[in-house]
Formats: C-alpha cells, sequence, structure tokens
C-alpha cells in the first residue's frame, strides 16, 4: 500500500512540479516504457503459446504492426445429407438405424476382441474339461458384472442390431459363440429365449444384401466419420459408451 502511494505522489509531482516541456518529456518516456511493455507481454503469449500442447486450449496468434491476429487449424468436417431417392418413411428407418448402431457397435467391437483373448487363452493353456468349463464360468459371471445393466437397457431393436455386429465382427453366429464356448444344450435354449423377442441367434451378416446400410455405417465409423454423420443426423454429439480397457486390449 505505501509503495503505490509513493508511486501517486511521485506521479503527482511530475505533473504539477515539473515544467511543461519537461512534463511532455516523462509523458512520452513513460508512454514508450509502457509500449515495451504490452509489446514483452505480447511476445510471451506467443512464446506460451508456441510451447503449449494441443490440448491446452490456447489459439495461436500473430503479431504485425502492432495488430494481433489468431489462428488455428480446424479438422475437416463431413456433411452427410439425406440419400438420394430415399423417401420419409425410409429416412425414418435410416436415421433410427444410425441411433441404433451409435449404441451398440462399440459392444461389438469388444466381442471381437475379447473372444480372440479366450481363443488365445485356451490354445496357450491347453484346459482340460473341468479347468476349461471353470475358465469359462468365470469370464461369464466377469461378462454379467460387466455388461448385464448396459445389455438389460438396450430395446429389442438395439438387441437386433447388435447380433448383426457381433456376427460381422466375429465371423461367426452368437448361436455357434454359444455352441463352442458353452454347449448345443444352452445354444439351443437361448435361441428359443431370442425367437421368443423375434431374434435369430443363427441369422448371419449379408453386407451385400439385407445388411447393406449397416455394412455402409461399419465402414464410416472405420473411416474415423461418424461422428460427423451423427451430427448432420441429429445435430448432436454421439453417445459415449463406456468399454472396459481389458476388453479392448
Amino acid at each position: 500500500m505505501m509503495k503505490t502511494l509513493r508511486h501517486i505522489a511521485a506521479l503527482l509531482l511530475i505533473l504539477f512540479c515539473v515544467p511543461a516541456g519537461a512534463q511532455n518529456h516523462v509523458r512520452r518516456a513513460m508512454e514508450k516504457a509502457r509500449e515495451r511493455q504490452e509489446a514483452m507481454a505480447r511476445a510471451q503469449v506467443v512464446s506460451d503459446n508456441a510451447n503449449a500442447s494441443n490440448g491446452a486450449g490456447y489459439l495461436k496468434m500473430k503479431v504485425e504492426n502492432g495488430d494481433t491476429t489468431y489462428f488455428d487449424k480446424l479438422p475437416a468436417i463431413y456433411i452427410f445429407g439425406r440419400g438420394r431417392g430415399m423417401n420419409e418413411k425410409s429416412w425414418r428407418q435410416y436415421y433410427k438405424l444410425v441411433w441404433r448402431f451409435a449404441r451398440v457397435y462399440p459392444y461389438a467391437l469388444a466381442s471381437k476382441h475379447l473372444i480372440h483373448q479366450v481363443d488365445s487363452t485356451l490354445d496357450a493353456q491347453h484346459f482340460g474339461f473341468i479347468r476349461r468349463e471353470r475358465y469359462i464360468s468365470a469370464l461369464q459371471k466377469q461378462l454379467f458384472k460387466d455388461f448385464e445393466g448396459a445389455i438389460r437397457d438396450m430395446t429389442i431393436s438395439q438387441g437386433t442390431v447388435l447380433l448383426k455386429l457381433i456376427c460381422r465382427e466375429t465371423g461367426i453366429t452368437p448361436y455357434e459363440i454359444i455352441k463352442n464356448y458353452k454347449t448345443g444344450i444352452a445354444a439351443g435354449f437361448w435361441q428359443g429365449i431370442a425367437k421368443l423377442f423375434d431374434n435369430d441367434l443363427k441369422a448371419g451378416y449379408d453386407p451385400e444384401g439385407a445388411d447393406k446400410e449397416l455394412e455402409e455405417l461399419c465402414q464410416i465409423w472405420q473411416r474415423g466419420e461418424f461422428r460427423d454423420l451423427y451430427w448432420s443426423v441429429f445435430w448432436e454429439e454421439p453417445p459415449t459408451v463406456k468399454i472396459p480397457e481389458s476388453y479392448l486390449e
């Protein structure tokens, strides 16, 4: 506080006790000093921006002739229009498919990694029948723990899309998965349950026919353009589906 008062007192002395010519000289000196400080501050900001990481949230800047210009490099944005010749009914069916796909495809990708992991473990360990059953049972309990809530919240339509995508990613039908890792009796039981909900665990995946639109969505996802497609349809971010990292390794 005392230091600030001394500064004010000094300025008052300069303004009222120093001759006019000297005052002008002091003012110019003070203005130049202030300009130097501002230039140094701008230079420091430029340096900080240059050294900051991309995730820091700073825009780059350039100072020319006292003017400051901010700039940044923006990623490309893809705008997907409605399919040519698509009527209103077809369009409704399509955006429902996009909505369901966004919510289930990460689980299908996880199933691919999981089956690869299980097969690798079984081949490496050479389990006998009892140890194999214990391993599969323990894995099944863990799957229920990690995914039961999310799966129970799915609609029947989402479940149908998920079964198709699991078949695409793993190369085998859900019926064959249950039969291979459990028993044929278990596979038959779950096939009966699926039939009650108009699903079919034995249904394959036809990328050139019935599942052509689903295959196109998979290709868009793999190209990294699905977020833009979802934005084009719903004007909002696609949902975040959290998958434990152990299923993605």
